[in-house]
């Protein structure tokens, strides 16, 4: 796929560039902060925009610049990039989109295959998340540990076809069931599982999705 990488740290861009096309990518361009970033996209369409959280312009100009990204190129894959696993950048990222985007760490995306594997998920559409930031908000009080006991089977299917990435309308094709259903399953999933109700602080969709997951790994 074509890509682009905006990295401040010098030795850093050209590790990844180096990565990135030992993977098979083709890198249209790498440069050091996020104006020039959005100033090559213009003129050279890529599949996956790769920043840094904190790059120029500004003390985060990666998140910055990945909204500027989503609202003038929508389709574009974004990978935002950071040394810091911190779950306020998760909530700002997941303001930006839920769909084509990723926060993972540096130094886990260090190797051929944890990037490959990267890169494929958010191109598809994907969003990927750190599991180390995953599992902050996984830990915060959001539901009892055998919340998912609480969901009758049709609440459970809706989150698992959630956990698979659908949307609403997508969740109605899959079970043929109306619209006003789907909505009233997921607001029963939010409430049963004592999910935050600050939309502002919190993406409750991935917060039952990560709970979900959770669950899963734990039987």
């Amino acid at each position: 796929m074509r890509v682009a990488v905006a990295e401040d740290g010098a030795l850093f861009r050209e590790g990844l560039v180096m990565l990135l096309e030992g993977t098979g990518h083709t890198v249209v361009g790498a440069v050091e902060d996020g104006d020039a970033l959005a100033e090559l996209i213009e003129t050279e369409p890529v599949d996956v925009a790769v920043l840094d959280i904190r790059m120029p312009p500004g003390p985060h100009g990666g998140l910055v610049t990945a909204r500027r990204l989503r609202a003038r190129h929508p389709r574009t894959g974004l990978l935002l990039l950071s040394h810091y696993a911190e779950a306020h950048y998760l909530m700002e990222i997941l303001k930006i989109g839920t769909g084509a985007i990723g926060y993972r760490l540096k130094d886990e995306v260090a190797s051929l295959d944890a990037l490959r594997d990267t890169m494929q998920r958010v191109a598809s559409g994907e969003i990927v998340i750190e599991s180390e930031v995953a599992e902050q908000l996984v830990g915060n009080p959001v539901g009892q540990p055998d919340a998912l006991g609480t969901l009758n089977a049709r609440e459970i299917e809706v989150l698992r076809l959630m956990a698979e990435g659908r949307s609403n309308s997508g969740i109605v094709r899959e079970l043929e069931i109306s619209a006003k259903a789907v909505e009233k399953s997921v607001a029963a999933i939010f409430a049963k599982l004592g999910l935050p109700t600050d939309a502002t602080s919190y993406h409750r969709r991935v917060l039952a999705v990560l709970t979900y997951l959770r669950a899963r790994r734990d039987r």
